[in-house]
Protein backbone atom coordinates (compact mmCIF):
# COMPACT_ATOMS: atom_id res chain seq x y z
CA UNK A 1 0.00 0.00 0.00
CA UNK A 2 1.48 3.40 -0.99
CA UNK A 3 -0.29 6.60 0.03
CA UNK A 4 1.05 9.97 -1.39
CA UNK A 5 4.83 8.44 -2.01
CA UNK A 6 4.97 6.58 1.21
CA UNK A 7 5.12 3.28 1.57
CA UNK A 8 2.67 1.94 4.27
CA UNK A 9 3.33 -0.76 7.06
CA UNK A 10 1.05 -2.90 8.27
CA UNK A 11 -1.76 -0.97 7.01
CA UNK A 12 -4.36 -3.40 8.44
CA UNK A 13 -3.27 -2.66 11.97
CA UNK A 14 -5.96 -1.87 14.00
CA UNK A 15 -5.66 1.57 15.88
CA UNK A 16 -9.16 2.69 16.85
CA UNK A 17 -10.45 -1.37 18.19
CA UNK A 18 -14.06 -0.06 18.83
CA UNK A 19 -14.51 1.32 15.52
CA UNK A 20 -12.12 -1.32 14.15
CA UNK A 21 -10.09 1.80 12.16
CA UNK A 22 -7.21 0.62 10.96
CA UNK A 23 -3.98 2.16 10.21
CA UNK A 24 -4.11 1.87 6.90
CA UNK A 25 -8.08 4.56 7.59
CA UNK A 26 -5.98 6.59 9.51
CA UNK A 27 -3.26 7.28 6.99
CA UNK A 28 -6.22 7.64 4.15
CA UNK A 29 -7.61 9.91 6.57
CA UNK A 30 -4.86 12.12 7.08
CA UNK A 31 -4.17 12.21 3.01
CA UNK A 32 -7.86 13.40 2.43
CA UNK A 33 -7.79 15.89 4.90
CA UNK A 34 -4.52 17.59 4.13
CA UNK A 35 -5.73 20.30 2.07
CA UNK A 36 -7.92 21.53 5.18
CA UNK A 37 -5.22 20.31 8.14
CA UNK A 38 -1.70 21.95 6.47
CA UNK A 39 -2.44 25.36 6.82
CA UNK A 40 -2.76 25.25 10.52
CA UNK A 41 0.34 23.12 10.34
CA UNK A 42 2.63 24.91 8.44
CA UNK A 43 5.95 25.96 9.87
CA UNK A 44 4.86 24.72 13.55
CA UNK A 45 7.24 22.64 15.52
CA UNK A 46 5.04 19.83 16.18
CA UNK A 47 4.54 17.43 19.03
CA UNK A 48 3.35 13.92 17.60
CA UNK A 49 1.15 11.68 19.99
CA UNK A 50 1.64 8.46 18.39
CA UNK A 51 0.33 5.19 19.56
CA UNK A 52 2.67 2.53 16.81
CA UNK A 53 -0.06 -0.46 18.90
CA UNK A 54 -3.15 1.21 18.47
CA UNK A 55 -5.04 3.45 21.40
CA UNK A 56 -5.65 0.58 23.82
CA UNK A 57 -1.93 0.28 24.20
CA UNK A 58 0.12 3.27 25.94
CA UNK A 59 0.67 5.57 23.42
CA UNK A 60 3.78 8.37 23.70
CA UNK A 61 4.17 12.16 22.75
CA UNK A 62 7.57 12.94 20.39
CA UNK A 63 8.84 16.66 20.23
CA UNK A 64 12.78 15.07 18.41
CA UNK A 65 12.87 14.55 14.92
CA UNK A 66 14.07 10.83 15.07
CA UNK A 67 17.11 9.91 13.44
CA UNK A 68 15.71 7.30 10.94
CA UNK A 69 13.21 9.90 9.64
CA UNK A 70 13.45 10.45 5.66
CA UNK A 71 15.83 13.91 4.02
CA UNK A 72 11.89 15.25 2.81
CA UNK A 73 10.80 15.84 6.44
CA UNK A 74 11.81 19.31 7.30
CA UNK A 75 12.92 20.61 10.70
CA UNK A 76 13.77 23.49 13.34
CA UNK A 77 15.89 23.62 15.51
CA UNK A 78 14.66 24.84 19.06
CA UNK A 79 16.78 26.85 21.53
CA UNK A 80 16.07 25.17 25.25
CA UNK A 81 17.35 25.59 28.09
CA UNK A 82 19.44 22.68 28.31
CA UNK A 83 20.44 23.72 24.78
CA UNK A 84 18.88 22.91 21.51
CA UNK A 85 17.23 20.16 19.79
CA UNK A 86 15.67 19.28 16.30
CA UNK A 87 11.68 19.44 16.15
CA UNK A 88 9.13 18.22 13.38
CA UNK A 89 7.58 20.43 10.40
CA UNK A 90 4.63 19.65 8.80
CA UNK A 91 4.03 21.17 5.59
CA UNK A 92 3.15 18.68 2.68
CA UNK A 93 0.82 15.81 2.31
CA UNK A 94 4.13 13.77 1.87
CA UNK A 95 5.24 14.29 5.65
CA UNK A 96 1.77 14.27 7.35
CA UNK A 97 1.19 10.66 5.06
CA UNK A 98 4.70 9.73 6.56
CA UNK A 99 4.19 10.99 10.44
CA UNK A 100 0.77 8.93 10.34
CA UNK A 101 2.34 5.44 9.66
CA UNK A 102 4.30 5.83 12.16
CA UNK A 103 1.67 5.74 14.43
CA UNK A 104 0.91 9.33 15.43
CA UNK A 105 -3.00 9.40 15.41
CA UNK A 106 -2.23 13.45 17.49
CA UNK A 107 -0.57 16.29 15.97
CA UNK A 108 0.09 19.09 18.65
CA UNK A 109 1.18 22.69 16.91
CA UNK A 110 3.22 25.49 18.71
CA UNK A 111 1.47 28.79 18.59
CA UNK A 112 4.63 30.55 16.74
CA UNK A 113 6.21 29.62 13.45
CA UNK A 114 9.83 28.86 12.63
CA UNK A 115 11.22 32.29 11.57
CA UNK A 116 9.89 33.91 15.04
CA UNK A 117 9.66 31.02 17.37
CA UNK A 118 9.61 33.15 20.36
CA UNK A 119 6.66 35.51 18.89
CA UNK A 120 3.08 33.85 19.05
CA UNK A 121 0.84 34.89 16.39
CA UNK A 122 -2.61 33.03 18.21
CA UNK A 123 -3.89 32.99 22.13
CA UNK A 124 -5.80 29.70 22.48
CA UNK A 125 -8.19 29.13 25.57
CA UNK A 126 -9.00 25.56 26.22
CA UNK A 127 -12.29 25.11 27.96
CA UNK A 128 -11.42 21.92 30.02
CA UNK A 129 -14.86 20.12 32.09
CA UNK A 130 -14.53 18.66 35.56
CA UNK A 131 -17.36 16.47 34.94
CA UNK A 132 -19.21 15.32 32.28
CA UNK A 133 -21.73 18.18 30.79
CA UNK A 134 -21.03 19.47 27.52
CA UNK A 135 -23.96 21.27 27.71
CA UNK A 136 -22.09 23.44 30.27
CA UNK A 137 -19.14 23.72 27.93
CA UNK A 138 -21.12 25.16 25.61
CA UNK A 139 -22.27 28.26 28.02
CA UNK A 140 -19.35 28.75 29.37
CA UNK A 141 -18.02 29.25 25.14
CA UNK A 142 -20.65 31.59 24.92
CA UNK A 143 -19.81 33.57 27.87
CA UNK A 144 -15.90 33.37 27.30
CA UNK A 145 -16.97 35.08 23.78
CA UNK A 146 -18.71 37.47 24.76
CA UNK A 147 -16.08 39.25 26.78
CA UNK A 148 -13.66 38.46 24.05
CA UNK A 149 -15.90 40.66 22.22
CA UNK A 150 -16.26 43.50 24.51
CA UNK A 151 -12.62 43.14 23.89
CA UNK A 152 -12.76 43.84 20.08
CA UNK A 153 -11.58 40.63 19.84
CA UNK A 154 -13.67 37.98 17.25
CA UNK A 155 -12.45 34.40 18.50
CA UNK A 156 -12.92 31.37 16.51
CA UNK A 157 -14.08 28.17 18.37
CA UNK A 158 -13.11 24.38 17.60
CA UNK A 159 -13.70 21.32 19.36
CA UNK A 160 -11.18 19.70 20.85
CA UNK A 161 -12.28 16.18 19.98
CA UNK A 162 -12.30 14.62 23.69
CA UNK A 163 -14.25 16.45 25.86
CA UNK A 164 -13.73 20.15 25.75
CA UNK A 165 -13.71 23.41 23.52
CA UNK A 166 -11.56 25.63 22.30
CA UNK A 167 -11.05 29.49 21.50
CA UNK A 168 -8.75 30.92 19.46
CA UNK A 169 -7.65 33.95 18.19
CA UNK A 170 -5.17 35.63 15.95
CA UNK A 171 -2.85 38.52 17.22
CA UNK A 172 0.14 40.55 15.37
CA UNK A 173 3.86 39.06 16.09
CA UNK A 174 5.62 41.32 18.20
CA UNK A 175 4.92 40.27 21.82
CA UNK A 176 6.57 37.52 23.32
CA UNK A 177 5.48 34.11 25.08
CA UNK A 178 5.78 35.71 28.56
CA UNK A 179 3.32 38.25 27.72
CA UNK A 180 1.04 36.78 25.49
CA UNK A 181 0.70 34.22 28.24
CA UNK A 182 0.33 37.32 30.81
CA UNK A 183 -2.73 38.63 28.75
CA UNK A 184 -4.60 35.32 28.69
CA UNK A 185 -3.72 34.86 32.44
CA UNK A 186 -5.56 38.08 32.63
CA UNK A 187 -8.74 37.19 30.52
CA UNK A 188 -8.95 33.62 31.91
CA UNK A 189 -8.99 35.87 35.71
CA UNK A 190 -11.63 37.76 33.91
CA UNK A 191 -13.91 35.40 32.98
CA UNK A 192 -13.87 33.61 36.48
CA UNK A 193 -14.47 36.67 38.63
CA UNK A 194 -17.27 37.72 36.08
CA UNK A 195 -18.73 34.11 36.03
CA UNK A 196 -17.19 32.70 39.14
CA UNK A 197 -20.33 29.61 39.50
CA UNK A 198 -19.29 28.56 35.58
CA UNK A 199 -15.22 29.29 35.71
CA UNK A 200 -11.91 28.29 37.57
CA UNK A 201 -8.10 29.07 36.70
CA UNK A 202 -7.23 26.52 38.96
CA UNK A 203 -4.71 24.34 38.01
CA UNK A 204 -5.42 21.29 40.16
CA UNK A 205 -8.32 19.41 39.31
CA UNK A 206 -9.72 18.97 42.96
CA UNK A 207 -9.82 22.19 43.67
CA UNK A 208 -12.12 22.58 40.60
CA UNK A 209 -15.70 22.33 42.25
CA UNK A 210 -17.15 20.79 38.82
CA UNK A 211 -16.17 24.12 37.45
CA UNK A 212 -14.89 24.78 33.79
CA UNK A 213 -10.82 25.22 33.89
CA UNK A 214 -9.94 28.22 31.60
CA UNK A 215 -6.56 26.68 30.49
CA UNK A 216 -4.71 29.58 29.64
CA UNK A 217 -1.26 27.77 29.84
CA UNK A 218 -0.43 26.54 26.70
CA UNK A 219 -0.05 30.10 25.55
CA UNK A 220 3.89 29.85 26.69
CA UNK A 221 6.71 28.84 24.94
CA UNK A 222 7.43 25.33 23.49
CA UNK A 223 3.96 24.61 24.85
CA UNK A 224 1.20 23.51 22.08
CA UNK A 225 -2.37 22.67 21.64
CA UNK A 226 -4.28 20.24 19.07
CA UNK A 227 -4.53 21.18 15.69
CA UNK A 228 -7.77 21.96 13.85
CA UNK A 229 -8.43 18.35 11.78
CA UNK A 230 -6.35 16.27 14.06
CA UNK A 231 -7.32 12.94 15.28
CA UNK A 232 -7.52 12.06 19.10
CA UNK A 233 -6.67 9.32 20.60
CA UNK A 234 -10.42 7.79 21.73
CA UNK A 235 -12.95 5.54 20.89
CA UNK A 236 -14.84 7.69 19.15
CA UNK A 237 -12.06 8.33 16.83
CA UNK A 238 -12.95 12.09 17.60
CA UNK A 239 -11.53 14.70 15.54
CA UNK A 240 -10.67 18.27 16.60
CA UNK A 241 -13.03 20.04 14.12
CA UNK A 242 -13.78 24.15 13.75
CA UNK A 243 -16.83 25.31 14.00
CA UNK A 244 -18.90 28.25 13.37
CA UNK A 245 -20.71 30.05 16.18
CA UNK A 246 -24.21 29.30 14.75
CA UNK A 247 -23.38 25.71 15.18
CA UNK A 248 -22.40 25.38 18.52
CA UNK A 249 -26.55 24.96 19.71
CA UNK A 250 -26.40 22.10 17.63
CA UNK A 251 -23.47 19.69 18.63
CA UNK A 252 -24.15 17.35 21.10
CA UNK A 253 -20.16 16.56 22.35
CA UNK A 254 -17.10 17.59 22.01
CA UNK A 255 -15.72 14.62 20.30
CA UNK A 256 -19.15 14.95 17.25
CA UNK A 257 -17.13 15.06 14.40
CA UNK A 258 -15.01 11.96 13.67
CA UNK A 259 -13.41 10.15 11.62
CA UNK A 260 -16.74 8.48 10.00
CA UNK A 261 -19.05 11.85 9.36
CA UNK A 262 -15.74 14.40 9.07
CA UNK A 263 -16.31 14.13 5.36
CA UNK A 264 -19.98 14.99 5.02
CA UNK A 265 -18.76 18.62 7.35
CA UNK A 266 -16.86 19.18 5.14
CA UNK A 267 -18.13 18.69 1.79
CA UNK A 268 -20.94 20.92 3.14
CA UNK A 269 -18.88 23.51 4.05
CA UNK A 270 -17.20 23.46 0.37
CA UNK A 271 -21.01 23.63 -0.87
CA UNK A 272 -21.98 26.60 1.37
CA UNK A 273 -19.39 28.80 -0.33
Amino acid sequence: MKVAGVEISSADKIIFPKKKITKGDMVMYYERIAPLMLPYLKNRPLTLHRFPSGIKENGFYQKNASDYFPDFIKTVEIETEEGTNTQILCNDVKTLVYLANQGTVAFHIWLSKKEKLRQPDKIVFDLDPSENDFEKIKEGAKALKSLLQKKNIDPSLMTSGKSGLHLYYKIRRGKDFDQVKEIAREIAEEAEKQEPDLFTTQIRKDKRNGKIFVDYLRNAYAQTAVCPYSLRATEEAGIATPLEWDELSRIKSASEYNIENIFRRTGQLNSNK
